[in-house]
C-alpha cells in the first residue's frame, strides 16, 4: 500500500514536469514529447520515468490486490469498494495517458478503446461521438484526454485518503486476520522503517529500469 502511494506522488511529479513542455494539439504532440526528450534538461529521464512508473504502478497494485484477497480484506465493504473505483480510475488516467504521445499506437489506441462505448444499445454511438468531440478521435479528442489525464490523479489521491480513512477505522489485515489490540505495535519506527527499505528499493528499480533498459516493460 505504501509503495503505491509513493507511485502516485513519483508519477504526479514527474507529470507536472513532463505537462510543463507538452502541447495538447494533433499536430504538435508527438514533437513536443520528443522535444522533451531530446531537447530538456534531463528530458529523456523524466519520460522515460513517468512511463516506467506507471508499469511499477499496476505491478504494485495487482500485488496488493492479491494480498487483500489473500487476507479477505473485501470483507471490509467501504474500504474494498473504494479500492476497487481506485483500480477503474488509474486504468482510466493510463489509458488516456497513453493516447498523449500520438504515435500511431496512441492513435489506433483510443480509437479501438472509445468505439468499445458503441456497443451500448441506442445510447452508445452518441456518447462515442459526444466522448471524440466530433466523428472521429482528432484533436477535440486529444485536448479533453490531455484534461483527464491531468485531473484524475489528483482525484485519485483524494479517493486514496478516503480509503486510508476507511482503513484506519477497521485496521489493516493480518495473516492471522485477529485484529487484537494487545498484539498492536507503534507504526514508528517498526512499519516506517519496512516503507522507508522498500520505496528505497522501489527507486532503484524504477531509476535503474529507466536508464538502463526504459523500453523493456
Amino acid at each position: 500500500g505504501s509503495l503505491l502511494g509513493i507511485c502516485l506522488v513519483t508519477q504526479i511529479i514527474t507529470g507536472l514536469l513532463l505537462a510543463m513542455h507538452y502541447t495538447a494539439d494533433t499536430t504538435l504532440a508527438f514533437t513536443s514529447v520528443a522535444h522533451t526528450c531530446r531537447n530538456v534538461q534531463f528530458g529523456w529521464l523524466i519520460r522515460n520515468l513517468h512511463a516506467n512508473g506507471a508499469s511499477f504502478f499496476f505491478i504494485c497494485i495487482y500485488f496488493h490486490i492479491g494480498r487483500g484477497i489473500y487476507y479477505g480484506s473485501y470483507l471490509n465493504k467501504e474500504t474494498w469498494n473504494i479500492g476497487v473505483v481506485l483500480l477503474l480510475a488509474l486504468m482510466a488516467t493510463a489509458f488516456v495517458g497513453y493516447v498523449l504521445p500520438w504515435g500511431q499506437m496512441s492513435f489506433w489506441g483510443a480509437t479501438v478503446i472509445t468505439n468499445l462505448f458503441s456497443a451500448i444499445p441506442y445510447i452508445g454511438q452518441t456518447l462515442v461521438e459526444w466522448a471524440w468531440g466530433g466523428f472521429s478521435v482528432d484533436n477535440p479528442t486529444l485536448t479533453r484526454f490531455f484534461a483527464l489525464h491531468f485531473l484524475l490523479p489528483f482525484i485519485i489521491a483524494g479517493l486514496t485518503l478516503v480509503h486510508l480513512t476507511f482503513l484506519h477505522e477497521t485496521g489493516s489485515n493480518n495473516p492471522l486476520g485477529i485484529p487484537s489490540d494487545c498484539d498492536k505495535i507503534p507504526f514508528h519506527p517498526y512499519y516506517s522503517t519496512k516503507d522507508i527499505l522498500g520505496f528505497a528499493l522501489m527507486l532503484i528499480l524504477l531509476v535503474s529500469l529507466a536508464l538502463f533498459s526504459p523500453n523493456l516493460l
